[in-house]
């Protein structure tokens, strides 16, 4: 098995940032599933449906996606899914 390596990893996650960017408007076209809690990347990026941090929120996530005050959106890191507005992860980021 082949050892992943700084600049493999770099590249992977550069390419999968740019397929999340151009794939935006597919992603909130057809994201109709509510997130898991037990869903194996919200467990990586320990997702959850109420933040415990104080100003970070989905909705002021660069990720979100979708019209603003809706209690559900699409989101960027989860292709597919909704994620609750009042959510977090740990990939969160302040909207610009």
């Amino acid at each position: 098995m082949k050892k992943l390596d700084r600049r493999d990893f770099l590249k992977l996650s550069g390419s999968t940032l740019i397929g999340m960017t151009l794939g935006g408007v597919a992603l909130r076209a057809n994201a109709q599933e509510k997130l898991a809690l037990d869903d194996p990347t919200a467990i990586a990026l320990k997702y959850t449906h109420k933040s415990e941090v104080e100003g970070a929120y989905c909705k002021n996530c660069m990720y979100i996606q979708g019209e603003d005050g809706a209690e559900w959106r699409g989101c960027g890191i989860f292709p597919g899914k909704v994620v609750a507005a009042d959510g977090w992860c740990s990939a969160w980021m302040k909207k610009a």
